[in-house]
């Protein structure tokens, strides 16, 4: 083998072998490992699953914000479609594909749905002095399954 700049030679009788090789190569640099992290995402996914089930506000459940059978504003059905969209779907593809680029767009995504999370929170509670309920358990423990999913996604994201 003689190097002549960049480019290397491979004898012929190596070359589809050498192909295999860096083919295999540019699919390991689009792949993540979760390693430990897949147990505490998984988890996180689990609780945030568990917080659709529980009351979101008075009686009203997180599955019934995501489903819009309850009138409670823009804020908390949004938190309900981005938690469940990038928390739970995109998390779930995430582990399986294990794709760098899901991976991001997971944490950035999780990311964003805590910041609606938190406004959710506050826009129930601002309505508490004119007679509405207070966030439930279930909003809150949402909103935390979420923000525990976007800093695992983005550590794992960036270990790489």
């Amino acid at each position: 083998m003689t190097d002549e700049g960049n480019e290397r030679k491979v004898p012929e009788e190596l070359a589809a072998l050498d192909a295999e090789l860096r083919r295999a190569e540019r699919r390991a640099e689009h792949r993540i490992d979760p390693g430990p992290s897949a147990l505490v995402i998984a988890v996180a996914m689990f609780a945030l699953l568990g917080a659709l089930l529980l009351p979101w506000t008075g009686s009203v459940q997180g599955w019934q914000v995501l489903a819009g059978l309850a009138p409670l504003g823009l804020l908390p059905p949004l938190f309900a479609g981005t938690s469940l969209t990038f928390g739970l779907v995109c998390s779930a593809l995430a582990l399986a594909t294990r794709w760098f680029g899901l991976a991001w767009l997971t944490a950035v995504g999780c990311g964003i749905s805590v910041v609606t999370g938190v406004w959710a929170i506050w826009s129930r509670q601002v309505a508490v002095p004119t007679g509405a309920p207070g966030p439930g358990i279930g909003l809150v423990l949402a909103a935390v399954a979420v923000l525990v999913l976007a800093a695992t996604w983005a550590r794992v994201a960036m270990r790489r």
